[in-house]
C-alpha cells in the first residue's frame, strides 16, 4: 500500500513537472513573436529605408556619372580644359626648348675665346706681323676675334682709339648675346600671364553657370571652368619656372665669358700701350705700327 502511494506521488510529480514544462514552452512560443517581431519589423524598415536612399541617390545623380563607356584620360581632360591659352603656352614651351638649346651651343667657350685664335694672334704679334695678326683676327668669327679686329683696325690712331674700338665691338657683341637671351626672359614673363588669363576665363565661366542657374548648380557644372583655371595656371608656371632658371644661368655664363674676353683682349693689346704717348722725359710719341689693311674679299 505504501509502495502504491509512493508510486502515485512520483507519477503526480512527473505530471506536475511536465505541465510546468509545457507552460514554459507555451509561454516561450507565445512570447517570442512579441519579442522578436519588433526586431524583424525594424530590420524590414532598415531595408526599406536603404532601398529608398539608393533610389533617391540614383535619381539625384547626374546622368554622366553612370558608366558610359571608356572614362576620359587625364591628358585628354587637361588638353580639353586648357583651351586656346593652353595651346599658346604649349607652343611657348617648344620655343623655349629651342632657345635654350641654341644659347647653350652659342655660349660655349670656343665661340668666345678660341685657343687657336689666341695662340695664332700672339705669334703674329711676336713676329711683328701686324697685318697677319689683323687678318687672323678678322677671319675669326668669334667674340674675341671681332674685338681684336676692331682694336687692330684703329691702332694707327693710337692705343686709346684702339681700346675704344674694342669697347664698341665688345658692346655690340654683348648686345647680340643679350638679345638672344631676352627671348627666354620674354617667355618667362608671358607664360604665367597667359596662365593667369586662362584662370580668369575659367572663373568667369564658373560664375556664369552660377548666375544663370535658378537653383544651386551641381559640382560637375562648375568643374569645367575650375579645371580651365587650374590647368592654365599650372601650365604657365611649369613653363615660366624653367625659363627663369635657364635665363639666369645662361646670362651669368654670358657675363663671365664677356668679362674674360675683355681681359684677354686687353692683355694681347697691352704691348701697344705706349703707342701715341709721349715719353716721360719728352720727345716724340712712340710710332704706331703700320695700319693693317683690310684683306682682299
Amino acid at each position: 500500500m505504501a509502495q502504491l502511494m509512493w508510486d502515485e506521488k512520483r507519477r503526480l510529480r512527473g505530471w506536475y513537472w511536465l505541465a510546468v514544462l509545457c507552460m514554459m514552452v507555451g509561454l516561450t512560443t507565445v512570447g517570442f513573436p512579441h519579442v522578436g517581431l519588433p526586431t524583424v519589423h525594424a530590420q524590414d524598415e532598415e531595408v526599406v529605408e536603404e532601398e529608398a536612399v539608393e533610389e533617391t541617390t540614383e535619381a539625384a545623380a547626374p546622368a554622366s556619372t553612370a558608366p558610359a563607356g571608356k572614362q576620359e584620360s587625364y591628358l585628354a581632360w587637361m588638353i580639353r580644359s586648357s583651351g586656346v591659352f593652353g595651346a599658346i603656352i604649349a607652343l611657348e614651351s617648344f620655343i623655349l626648348v629651342a632657345l635654350v638649346a641654341m644659347n647653350i651651343l652659342q655660349l660655349r667657350r670656343d665661340n668666345f675665346l678660341p685657343p687657336a685664335l689666341i695662340e695664332g694672334f700672339e705669334q703674329k704679334l711676336q713676329a711683328k706681323d701686324y697685318q697677319g695678326a689683323y687678318e687672323t683676327a678678322k677671319a675669326d668669327e668669334s667674340y674675341l676675334g671681332k674685338v681684336l679686329a676692331a682694336g687692330m683696325g684703329r691702332l694707327s690712331r693710337g692705343y686709346e682709339e684702339a681700346l675704344e674700338g674694342m669697347q664698341e665691338a665688345g658692346d655690340e657683341e654683348a648686345m647680340a648675346v643679350e638679345h638672344k637671351l631676352s627671348y627666354i626672359s620674354l617667355i618667362a614673363a608671358t607664360a604665367p600671364m597667359l596662365g593667369l588669363l586662362g584662370t580668369v576665363q575659367g572663373m568667369i565661366a564658373s560664375f556664369k553657370v552660377i548666375a544663370n542657374s535658378e537653383t544651386a548648380p551641381k559640382p560637375k557644372e562648375l568643374a569645367d571652368g575650375i579645371s580651365t583655371a587650374l590647368f592654365t595656371t599650372m601650365e604657365g608656371l611649369v613653363v615660366a619656372i624653367p625659363a627663369i632658371i635657364a635665363y639666369g644661368l645662361l646670362r651669368n655664363r654670358a657675363s663671365k665669358l664677356t668679362f674674360e674676353v675683355g681681359l684677354v683682349s686687353e692683355g694681347l693689346m697691352s704691348r701697344f700701350s705706349t703707342v701715341g704717348k709721349r715719353p716721360a722725359g719728352g720727345g716724340a710719341p712712340a710710332a704706331a705700327p703700320a695700319a693693317p689693311s683690310a684683306p682682299n674679299e
